[in-house]
């Protein structure tokens, strides 16, 4: 009989490239899960890897094994979510992926009140982009994962995903004290064309409402410089080199010489997901992290 543990340990495989990421990814040593595929192998009859270069991939035999093996897997999640229901016990080790604002302004906070609560809870976080994040829970390698979906830019999110809102945030202009606009409480997007940006790279959700806050102005941003960090978008207007749409959550205090501007028309606003596998949704720690996701957004 196929051992599913074993099934779980190959399908990391496959999607992390090799057999150290996988077992990083799932908490175990490399001899761990270099053992359980060679279980598997041996239950299957063939083999499952081969090595290509200093890496390995999954023959055709190990491709059918983990395509085929994927509702069965779902179907142990899902039991194994229901025993711990019925149980009400929160345990078990749990995997949290975040973007960076998210990981600085609720998660840290979250995980601190989980684990003080929850002795028999184990926590492994980790911080992703959005879209990689919805990728991750979609295929099994993160139990709870917190994306963000700016206005109208689409987050897709597949079926088997459910979707939990923690709350909305806002982005303001960062800008210095003595910039022309400094004062004016909130401006408009017509107000800031030809503004020297401070950006985040193409391709980043941010990036993207950037780039649609300024549909119906005539003009694209200016970007001048890049950067995938907000921190560093502060430092950069702080020494004068343009202006940057900083989101509030996770913000770091704004040093004396920076100050904000809302934006109207459109507001820059953003929704704030916790994303798990539907499997999971009798899960009492996934329900618990929901809700001390939903605490430390309230008590920012």
């Amino acid at each position: 009989m196929i051992d599913l543990a074993a099934l779980a340990s190959l399908r990391a495989v496959d999607h992390h490239g090799s057999v150290v990421a996988a077992a990083d990814a799932l908490g175990y040593t490399p001899s761990a899960v270099s053992q359980q595929v060679k279980r598997l192998e041996r239950q299957a009859g063939l083999d499952l890897l081969e090595r290509v270069g200093r890496g390995v991939v999954l023959t055709r035999a190990g491709r059918q094994l983990v395509a085929d093996g994927a509702a069965l897997l779902a179907e142990l999640e899902r039991i194994e979510a229901d025993l711990h229901a019925g149980s009400g016990a929160v345990v078990g080790r749990l995997r949290v992926t975040a973007f960076s604002t998210a990981v600085r302004g609720i998660v840290a906070p979250a995980a601190r009140a989980l684990l003080d609560a929850h002795p028999g809870l184990v926590l492994a976080l980790t911080e992703e982009e959005p879209w990689d994040t919805v990728d991750l829970v979609a295929r099994g390698q993160v139990d709870v994962g917190v994306a963000h979906s700016w206005g109208d830019v689409p987050l897709a999110v597949p079926e088997h995903v459910a979707t939990h809102e923690v709350g909305r945030d806002v982005a303001d202009v960062v800008l210095p004290v003595d910039h022309p606009l400094a004062g004016r409480g909130t401006v408009t997007a017509a107000a800031l064309v030809g503004e020297p940006w401070i950006a985040t790279p193409p391709g980043t959700i941010c990036r993207e409402w950037l780039e649609r806050m300024h549909d119906g102005t005539g003009a694209r941003p200016r970007i001048a410089h890049q950067s995938r960090e907000f921190d560093s978008h502060l430092a950069l207007v702080a020494a004068g080199l343009g202006i940057a749409l900083v989101p509030r959550l996770g913000r770091a205090a704004l040093g004396p010489g920076l100050t904000t501007l809302e934006v109207s028309d459109p507001e820059p606003t953003r929704s704030v997901l916790a994303l798990h596998r539907r499997t999971q949704g009798s899960s009492p720690a996934v329900a618990a992290t929901l809700a001390a996701l939903d605490a430390a957004w309230a008590a920012r």
